[in-house]
């Protein structure tokens, strides 16, 4: 029983609970904001008020299309703003550390073996350097 409170109390799951939820209740905000703002905007130049109403049938079965319209452009603003607010800057953030990591070295002029910038020899051709200051 100890292990399986350990393991529900432990950080990775309540974090992962929590995006669960903030997740569900984005995905909420932005569906209110398509069918609200969005589908009507485009409404306005198609002609068309709501997708969310559209519709045909065959041999009386409806086919919503529309509520799938909505759901899509729902998605696709989604996936727009992930991109842009999360992927891109988390992207631009790790490639500054990369960066900041290999600024601690240089390549050996005799070897091309990436050395220390504050070391005076080469730790795989033994050769002599002149070290610089970080």
């Amino acid at each position: 029983m100890e292990g399986f409170k350990k393991f529900l109390l432990q950080g990775n799951l309540v974090q992962l609970a929590v995006a669960v939820v903030i997740g569900a209740v984005f995905a909420n905000l932005i569906t209110a904001f398509t069918e609200g703002f969005i589908t009507p905007l485009i409404g306005i130049f198609g002609g068309i008020p709501t997708f969310g109403d559209l519709y045909f049938e065959i041999n009386g079965s409806r086919f919503m299309y529309g509520a799938f319209v909505d759901a899509l452009i729902a998605f696709l603003i989604t996936a727009a703003i992930l991109y842009f607010f999360v992927v891109m800057p988390v992207g631009k953030l790790l490639d500054r550390f990369e960066k900041a990591k290999e600024a601690t070295t240089r390549p050996c002029p005799h070897c091309l073996s990436d050395v220390p910038k504050k070391a005076s020899r080469c730790g795989q051709c033994t050769s002599e350097l002149t070290p610089e200051t970080v």
